[in-house]
């Protein structure tokens, strides 16, 4: 399937389910949903959509689907969303697709997705499908998990916790600054150091706010660590900034707030397909915003891993044939 322009039609074949996590977003889940399935009638395609209320409910259900020969998996809610959803379809021949509902939604930014759900659903349903890479992490505990955008240990996992929790209702890139704003009042930087296993960089030592690996040009709800990031080429882009005072951070904040640039000359970055991650204390590594584990941690980038819907449109990423 390399061209769905002519979709609604081709995607009649699919018996497409639509996985709604209710949890997503506040109440924009709930609040766009009858608008959804009425363009899905509109436009002849008899979608089933199944009302979830976790990410282990959803990845379930997504299983369940797949061993049904369910052949078109989509989802509304977030990024946490999402990866829930790669983690069911990984390995099965399936087509995936988002409509960014949740308090992140940066792989749908990436995918060139339209951030309103109505508009991001015209989108998608007249289409291309894409082949994007996906990031496995193998966490302290053993447990191996994917994730398609963003994932790393320090300041932001320890906000991914309030995210998630007292703050998860509020609106998108605010939703995480105040996170990380609550978390800065106790944080204390981590010593780490980052190996880079088959490649020919150096290894890095030293004290960090976070470190990340993404495979997504932006994080927590757009902010830019990586604007040249690529969803299909093949690489992790690793992040790291070094320990700021909490003066510092806060005289990141107006921009972050506005446009989300993260301009300061304490970011170092590099490019590799695996890296190791470990930290002079137990640290919690979250991936997508959901905590996976605790360090040492290590990322490998999966090529072509899933096929996705993706806008006509947009031009990152080449057709799938």
């Amino acid at each position: 399937m390399n061209d769905l322009s002519d979709a609604p039609n081709a995607l009649r074949e699919l018996s497409p389910i639509v996985f709604v996590n209710g949890a997503a977003g506040g109440n924009r889940t709930r609040r766009h949903l009858p608008q959804i399935q009425r363009l899905f009638v509109s436009s002849h395609l008899d979608a089933k959509f199944v009302m979830t209320q976790s990410a282990a409910e959803l990845e379930s259900s997504a299983r369940a689907a797949i061993a049904a020969r369910h052949r078109l998996l989509l989802v509304m809610g977030g990024d946490g969303t999402f990866q829930a959803l790669v983690n069911a379809a990984f390995g099965a021949d399936v087509l995936l697709g988002v409509l960014p509902s949740g308090g992140g939604n940066d792989f749908a930014a990436a995918l060139g997705v339209p951030s309103d759900p109505i508009k991001a659903a015209e989108a998608i349903l007249r289409g291309k499908t894409r082949c994007v890479d996906l990031v496995k992490v193998r966490t302290a505990e053993g447990g191996t998990r994917l994730y398609a955008g963003g994932g790393g240990i320090g300041l932001d996992a320890e906000a991914a916790r309030y995210a998630s929790g007292p703050y998860r209702r509020l609106p998108g890139r605010f939703r995480y600054i105040a996170s990380a704003l609550r978390a800065l009042a106790s944080y204390e930087p981590i010593d780490l150091r980052i190996d880079f296993p088959g490649s020919d960089l150096a290894p890095y030592e030293g004290k960090a706010l976070l470190a990340a690996a993404l495979n997504t040009p932006t994080y927590g709800a757009g902010v830019r660590l990586v604007p040249e990031a690529a969803l299909n080429d093949g690489m992790l882009n690793i992040v790291m900034i070094e320990d700021l005072s909490k003066i510092g951070v806060l005289a990141l904040l107006p921009r972050l707030m506005g446009s989300g640039e993260l301009r300061t000359p304490r970011v170092k970055r590099w490019k590799a397909r695996r890296v190791r991650i470990t930290a002079d204390r137990p640290s919690l590594f979250h991936g997508d915003g959901e905590i996976l584990g605790a360090t040492p941690v290590e990322m490998e980038v999966v090529e072509n891993a899933v096929r996705v819907l993706a806008p006509v449109q947009h031009q990152q990423l080449p057709d799938h044939y």
